[in-house]
């Protein structure tokens, strides 16, 4: 026997989740556990009959239970008897829940306990994955399920999975007036008398900068839809979060509503053996009175709503700040450097006004861009303080229509909160037009983290010992010096990255002249920049800057640099997860810094830009993108997507250098798995400003076997090149002709050796895959000749292009060939059988191979034999035999003439 329950107290949307769980489960009968809300009483008063197999425990024998589904709930103690069921090992449980899992729930054979608004939603999608049919009426009955427990859709829990559950279920025919006169059903006398009284006896109380609503209330009967009355409770009062505390009968009924994330109401109502959601909960408590039960959640409330965000961790900051003396045209340029559309006016250290964009944009459309701010700035100015809530923040901004605040202590300006600022925190993604595109949502939750033990476990000692040494003397020049970037990043992935970079709050040369002599290198300067590079006796090189910020004069330009903090230094970067640093002082080592949220994105995947200017400024963010996207297994989050498309779409990467695209390219073709980021080039638009005349599409097959060619060849023998984007690079320009080649070539600043390589591929490489899939047998030697027209980095390109089994074997025959038969005959072993060396070597030794992949030779004797027989075979000129030397004279010295004497003006010998 199988049978479907919910919990005591049926919801519509626990009685729509019985019918759509008998769609998956045709032949199991439907259970109410226990009482029914009154809706549920008034809805099935009318269609009772319509539905199939609906019983009570009563109506059942459980010991003929073989499979429990549970719907709506995996509590046992909401299931009354049937919770005997648990016990018994052979009954199956599968379970169909949106509640979180609780300490002693159940748990099931068959388990689906996922985040969403309504229980019913889970179990449409599984019908809809089944293809199954449903009736008008179901599809009705389960509508109420998901309006009921989403608020028709308005409530905080409500996920775009229940939307799309229920405009399927309009596809279906559900009848929305029949979900509406159910939902809307007019108050009863006994609720209409509860809801004045919890209205009377409402407390309210701020807790944490939460606004908090307390009602309570006693009637001799239970009084049905106490979740209903504490909803329009909180409709009435506009509050952040409402609890209602009401004795009904012998026990007291507790229910909360919360519309902000700083108060969980199914925290509070686990501390009463209840239950729900972040958003709404409810419980049931027995032996005590409805006051000690409101004093007891009063006090459990005060312990765990959260703090709000404040302004402290908003606001930017430090903040970039203008003089009344200051002109339009050149305020304009700040805000458009930093992004800012506002800028505090700042005379004698105090604040004196704001300036903002529109008033810049207003007086540079009338020509005043010459004109000092002091004439346009607001000066009754609205200001912050630190400590002030973003509720308050938000009704100040609204009260007073403005869209900045300065933040102050005293006459000091701190910081500055702007409204995108507080809309970040309101909705989750949201992206101002000048904003930055990181969120803060994990601003309040950050702790100071140390990694000094994962540093540790990845990087080697000669590194850590660098960092080490780094910090120590940063402190003695009083300076605080970081690690950032690429290695931090790399840290947490558990990934080596030998590149130290550091950046220093102080003189950055001056710290990289006293760390050199500390570590025995050189330093490498750069002035203009503020940087540096260590550079070592093995090569090795560690680059020390000042912490800086990078603006841009125009898109694609390179940047400009201005000293400034670390936070700034990191905001210049490319993506959060290259925005992180770890302080190397003493007193700080190992601690990570992380102002963007970087580190969260690297546990999500996600790559994420730091300002929506980002890609305008330096287009090749665009292609570090995706290299990073592809080589860490992440994703690009969706605004950073849709910034990467609108920068393609408006040609940016057209403006830039090709020495710059160049460097992005061959970085990307140095990877592991480069065919994968050149398919997402192409997917996203970047790949045709790269190539534009080759179309991906032609050469797509090739690059996507080049893996299992480099795979196939290194276990042949063959010696992986140097230049490591040279395979890749022969592959993508293999088809075309080699005018086009060699304009691609001159395009990206190639040598004239890698032009070469191009050029010699393009040329030989068809003839070569002719001749080596002949049908005929070819002597090894002549095989050899053929692959030897291609130099060794196209390889895999040829291993691509064979197709047939025996021009493959051909070619492995050759690849083993060049380890296996090259001769041990060199020059010398030529010189010594006193041949004069000239053209005729090379040919002899080229001769000597032929003859060897041939098996016409094969031990040393018979090699040296060959290459005398084929030199006197060609008359190949011997070395004569030095002249016999003259008879010395008695008494005679070398050196001497016939009169004994050293010529006149020569030089003795030293």
């Amino acid at each position: 026997m199988e049978i479907i329950t919910t919990h005591v107290n049926t919801d519509l949307d626990g009685l729509a989740s019985l019918v759509a769980a008998q769609k998956l489960y045709p032949g199991a009968e439907l259970i109410f556990p226990g009482k029914l809300s009154r809706n549920v009483e008034e809805f099935l008063a009318l269609h009772k009959d319509t539905l199939r197999n609906v019983r009570t425990i009563k109506d059942i024998n459980i010991d003929k239970v073989k499979r429990l589904i549970m719907v709506d709930t995996k509590s046992p103690g909401r299931v009354s008897k049937l919770k005997e069921l648990f016990n018994r090992p052979h009954v199956e449980v599968h379970i169909y829940d949106h509640h979180p899992r609780a300490a002693g729930d159940v748990c099931g054979k068959v388990e689906v306990v996922e985040p969403v608004g309504a229980c019913t939603t889970l179990l449409i999608e599984r019908i809809r994955a089944q293809g199954l049919e449903i009736t008008p009426l179901e599809a009705t009955i389960m509508a109420l399920g998901i309006y009921e427990d989403t608020g028709c859709l308005v409530f905080t829990n409500t996920t775009p999975r229940d939307i799309r559950a229920a405009a399927f279920l309009l596809e279906q025919g559900a009848n929305l007036a029949v979900v509406a006169d159910f939902l809307g059903r007019p108050l009863t006398p006994d609720q209409k008398a509860l809801l004045k009284k919890l209205l009377v006896s409402a407390e309210h109380h701020q807790i944490n900068g939460t606004k908090v609503l307390v009602a309570r209330g006693s009637v001799e009967e239970f009084v049905g839809g106490l979740a209903l009355l504490t909803h329009k409770l909180a409709e009435i009062e506009q509050i952040d979060a409402v609890f209602t505390v009401v004795e009904m009968e012998d026990r007291v009924h507790l229910v909360g509503r919360c519309a902000l994330k700083e108060v969980n109401c199914k925290e509070v109502m686990e501390q009463f053996g209840g239950g729900g959601h972040p958003a709404a909960a409810s419980a049931t408590v027995k032996g005590k009175t409805v006051d000690q039960v409101a004093e007891e959640l009063l006090a459990i409330i005060k312990e765990k709503v959260r703090p709000p965000l404040t302004v402290k961790d908003i606001m930017s900051s430090p903040v970039k700040m203008v003089f009344p003396e200051t002109t339009i045209e050149e305020a304009g340029k700040i805000m458009l450097r930093y992004g800012h559309t506002g800028l505090p006016v700042i005379k004698d250290g105090k604040l004196v006004g704001v300036i903002s964009r529109r008033d810049v944009e207003k007086a540079t459309h009338h020509g005043l861009g010459h004109a000092p701010v002091k004439g346009y700035m607001t000066v009754n100015v609205i200001t912050a303080t630190k400590d002030m809530t973003i509720n308050e923040v938000q009704d100040l901004m609204i009260e007073k229509d403005i869209g900045r605040l300065p933040v102050v202590e005293g006459d000091k300006v701190v910081g500055i909160v702007s409204r995108t600022d507080v809309l970040q925190t309101l909705h989750e993604g949201f992206k101002g037009r000048y904003s930055t595109t990181y969120t803060h949502k994990s601003v309040l939750a950050t702790k100071t983290t140390n990694i000094r033990p994962d540093m540790q476990r990845v990087l080697p000692g000669r590194i850590m010992n660098i960092l080490t040494k780094a910090g120590e003397v940063a402190d003695k020049l009083n300076y605080q010096v970081y690690a950032v970037g690429g290695l931090v990043r790399d840290v947490l992935l558990k990934v080596e990255n030998f590149d130290v970079d550091l950046v220093v709050e102080g003189n950055g040369i001056l710290m990289a002249n006293q760390l050199a002599a500390v570590l025995g290198g050189r330093v490498r300067t750069h002035e203009k920049f503020g940087t540096a590079e260590i550079i070592f006796p093995d090569g090795y090189w560690v680059d020390v800057v000042t912490a800086r910020v990078e603006y841009y004069e125009y898109p694609a330009a390179l940047p400009q640099v201005e000293q400034s903090s670390l936070r700034h230094d990191l905001y210049r970067r490319d993506f959060t997860i290259n925005a992180m640093a770890v302080a190397l002082n003493p007193g700080r080592f190992g601690e990570l810094v992380d102002y963007f949220n970087g580190r969260e994105d690297l546990q999500i995947g996600a790559i994420r830009v730091l300002h929506n200017l980002s890609f305008v400024e330096d287009p090749t963010r665009i292609l570090r993108a995706i290299r990073f996207e592809q080589r860490y297994d992440m994703a690009i989050e969706p605004q950073t997507m849709r910034l990467i498309k609108e920068a393609v779409r408006e040609k940016v990467i057209a403006r830039l250098s090709t020495e710059r695209m160049w460097g992005e390219l061959k970085s990307i073709l140095e990877e592991a798995d480069p065919e994968h980021m050149l398919d997402r080039m192409s997917e996203l638009g970047v790949w045709d400003y790269l190539f534009p005349e080759i179309t991906f599409w032609e050469v797509q097959p090739v690059i996507s076997e080049m893996p299992q060619a480099l795979m196939i060849l290194r276990n042949w023998g063959w010696a992986e090149p140097a230049e490591k984007w040279l395979p890749y690079f022969l592959a993508i320009l293999h088809w075309t002709t080699q005018d086009t080649a060699y304009q691609i070539c001159q395009r990206y600043n190639l040598g004239r050796r890698q032009t070469d390589k191009v050029l010699d591929t393009i040329a030989h490489w068809r003839e070569a895959l002719r001749r080596l899939s002949a049908p005929e047998d070819v002597p090894l030697s002549a095989l050899n000749k053929i692959v030897q027209t291609l130099p060794r980095e196209a390889y895999p390109l040829f291993l691509t292009l064979l197709e047939d089994k025996n021009a493959i074997r051909r070619f492995r025959l050759v690849m083993e060939s060049v380890h296996k038969h090259k001769p041990t005959v060199n020059g010398k072993d030529i010189r010594d059988m006193g041949f004069k060396p000239g053209p005729l070597y090379r040919r002899a030794l080229d001769s000597v191979w032929q003859a060897r992949l041939d098996g016409l030779v094969q031990t040393r004797e018979e090699e040296l034999a060959y290459v005398r027989a084929y030199l006197e075979k060609h008359n190949a000129p011997k070395i004569e035999p030095n002249p016999p030397q003259p008879q010395r004279a008695p008494g005679s010295q070398p050196g001497q003439g016939k009169k004994g004497n050293k010529s006149k003006g020569t030089k003795q010998s030293v």
